[in-house]
């Protein structure tokens, strides 16, 4: 038996006639930009995430950028971004993009997340932003930092790209800071079959500015009264993610399942240092990290014996 490292084909044929007909209903209208499965994922996936506004773009990446930009940072010469060290790439470039001084901070070994006491020590008068990543679908503990920044006027933009649907305390991934910005993927817990992301808050002001932001800075055709980009939610994307959003908590409930039993079944193997299973919401397990001093003989071992594996991250 060959286990694939993600299996959407197995997953679209659970789900293809309702995917096929939610084409349909597009197809017939037309409707490929901004069409009304775009109006009607923002709303629920606003609701899910427990925010009043929702605003879908073009991927991941561009939701962390254009909410930079929201915030208005990068606007001032040497304004300074605060990111983990363990994360994908576009964390830091989202920023980057928007004209902000990255800054990097160390995480914690235990739970792959943001060490907040770095975090604060690395800020000063030119720090607008602490950008903290809920890694590999673990939801991050953000009240420590949330004070930090609200006493200090520095915005707190959550990286939620691969944590949809963790929950801490009742509360949602992207709905604690002034900005929750997720991505959609393909491999993501809750995946497009494309590129796709959005941009949460509970501010009105700023999912007006981000509505215009993400179509090129207008809400009325051929009236662009700002600066903004062209990185718009496909329709058909949105459509995807909403037969998808339905069924999120029965998808991650069931990487629970296998993370735990991966829990009990790796115990004391090797030298495996497992990954902690914390209480019951606030872990959706995008990914099953484990570490090894051999690591490249275990990854290359596990390839060549039919488990897909790989690293996140190298460097």
């Amino acid at each position: 038996m060959k286990i694939p490292f993600v299996d959407l084909v197995g997953q679209l044929k659970t789900i293809e006639e309702e995917i096929y007909q939610e084409f349909e209903k597009i197809f017939a209208k037309g409707d490929f930009i901004l069409g009304e499965a775009v109006t009607r994922f923002e709303k629920d996936f606003a609701q899910f995430c427990q925010t009043k506004f929702c605003i879908g773009v073009a991927n991941g990446t561009e939701a962390l950028h254009l909410a930079t930009r929201a915030l208005d940072i990068g606007e001032g010469e040497g304004d300074e971004v605060i990111v983990p060290a363990n994360t994908f790439i576009a964390t830091a470039l989202g920023p980057y993009y928007a004209g902000a001084k990255i800054v990097v901070v160390d995480v914690d070994p235990d739970t792959f997340l943001m060490n907040p006491d770095l975090a604060m020590e690395a800020t000063n008068e030119k720090t607008k932003a602490i950008i903290p990543v809920h890694l590999y679908g673990r939801m991050m503990n953000l009240d420590r930092l949330k004070d930090f920044c609200q006493s200090k006027n520095i915005h707190l933009i959550e990286d939620a790209a691969q944590s949809h649907g963790a929950k801490l305390d009742e509360k949602a991934a992207g709905s604690v800071g002034d900005i929750g910005c997720f991505s959609f993927y393909p491999g993501k817990n809750l995946g497009a079959y494309g590129d796709g992301g959005a941009i949460c808050t509970s501010n009105q002001e700023l999912a007006t500015k981000l509505h215009e932001m993400r179509n090129w800075g207008s809400l009325k055709k051929y009236h662009h009264p700002s600066i903004g980009f062209n990185c718009r939610l496909d329709t058909l994307q949105a459509a995807i993610l909403n037969v998808k959003l339905k069924r999120l908590d029965s998808y991650n409930e069931n990487r629970r399942k296998v993370a735990k039993a991966y829990q009990e079944q790796l115990v004391g193997v090797g030298d495996l240092i497992l990954p902690e299973l914390p209480s019951h919401q606030s872990h959706v397990f995008h990914l099953y990290v484990v570490r090894s001093q051999k690591r490249d003989e275990l990854l290359d071992y596990l390839n060549q014996n039919g488990v897909a594996s790989g690293m996140h991250y190298p460097t």
